[in-house]
């Protein structure tokens, strides 16, 4: 497991030290730095891919993420033209510093230290997926990918390989059991997958096909009534949201211990029930070993890890929110950083202002006599 990130000169990041848990929520205000956080990350894992590492450079453009060039990966008021990121796992830590290149979309490296067996972790392996926020949108046909699907186990950074993963493993065996949901009729993928989206839309069933002579995968969704089926219905009849959650709920039913899973926005158009289901799953999820880094605006994100707390779900002790905000009246252009816990009732230690304080701003506005 991931235990610890320390970034410097990083974007709007100064310096700071993350400390990371089996579930990380990064959160605040938009434009403040959670995906800065997440994108150092990438960029370790795109740049790996591309060979780049542990020897040449960082690679500021290609499958993951797309930073730009040097100009806009630099904090703007370093002291010094150096980017760090250092990582600890359990058994291993990597530490690079990259040299500036203005123009560049390759920083390379200035000095690195690295310890046991790092490019076996998760982040570099198929034991890694990352969903971002811009999901694949809804339609009857999706890309296929026989190295990606097969060889790597992922959906795709937008989802778009998830049609044609569950046509070739629907019928897996769920490795997590305590994912099995009371309405499915067996372990397999397939079946505990349509009845976890049956709690976000009642009585929904995916239906999956690979089509090898077009080198596509369909998808389409029944819904059921007291006694049938309904025909089958595209994905661009159904709402926008079954869709955009559909890569989300797959990455976590066909999670195994040891993963790494980055999620960006998991609560995308979905109704507040719909995104409290999605809450309790990541933090299932997350207690059986499967670390999960995650950003998000929501609170029904935040109130539903919560309440999977307090229900025994999660330890308290395995969970760690990260609160991201500016102070306005800096010269510099750096990012605030709180950290805050949950304890094993589900209570939130500190409520720092902007940490999801609009429900009481606006009932005090309309409480309030004119």
């Amino acid at each position: 497991m991931l235990n610890l990130l320390s970034l410097k000169n990083f974007k709007s990041i100064k310096e700071e030290d993350f400390e990371l848990r089996k579930l990380n929520i990064f959160t605040g205000f938009n434009g403040m730095g959670k995906s800065s956080v997440i994108q150092s990350l990438l960029l370790l894992r795109q740049s790996y891919d591309k060979h780049m590492l542990p020897h040449e450079g960082l690679s500021l453009v290609g499958e993951y993420v797309k930073i730009g060039i040097g100009k806009d990966l630099l904090y703007m008021n370093a002291e010094e033209e150096v980017v760090k990121i250092e990582a600890f796992w359990d058994k291993s830590n990597l530490e690079f510093y990259f040299k500036y290149n203005k123009i560049s979309d390759m920083q390379p490296i200035s000095s690195s230290h690295i310890e046991g067996e790092v490019f076996t972790e998760s982040l570099f392996t198929s034991n890694f997926q990352y969903l971002s926020a811009e999901r694949i949108s809804p339609k009857s046909v999706y890309d296929v990918s026989e190295y990606a699907v097969n060889q790597k186990r992922s959906l795709g950074i937008r989802g778009e390989y998830t049609a044609h993963f569950l046509s070739q493993n629907g019928n897996e065996p769920l490795s997590i059991c305590e994912l099995r949901h009371p309405e499915a009729t067996t372990t397999h993928l397939i079946d505990n997958l349509n009845a976890w989206m049956s709690q976000i839309t009642p009585g929904m069933k995916i239906i999956t096909k690979l089509i090898p002579e077009i080198n596509q995968a369909s998808l389409h969704y029944q819904f059921s009534s007291a006694t049938e089926l309904t025909n089958e219905f595209r994905p661009e009849n159904t709402g926008f949201g079954l869709t955009y959650v559909l890569p989300i709920v797959t990455a976590l039913l066909a999670s195994k211990p040891g993963d790494l899973l980055i999620l960006e926005n998991p609560e995308s158009h979905l109704h507040p029930s719909g995104q409290s289901v999605v809450a309790k799953m990541i933090s299932i999820v997350s207690e059986n070993n499967v670390q999960i880094i995650i950003e998000t605006h929501s609170d029904h994100i935040i109130n539903g890890v919560r309440g999977s707390v307090k229900n025994e779900k999660i330890k308290s002790e395995n969970v760690l929110i990260y609160f991201l905000s500016r102070d306005l009246t800096s010269s510099e252009h750096c990012v605030d950083i709180e950290k805050i816990e949950i304890d094993e009732k589900g209570r939130i230690d500190s409520w720092p202002e902007g940490f999801f304080d609009e429900w009481d701003k606006s009932l005090s506005v309309l409480l309030k006599d004119r």
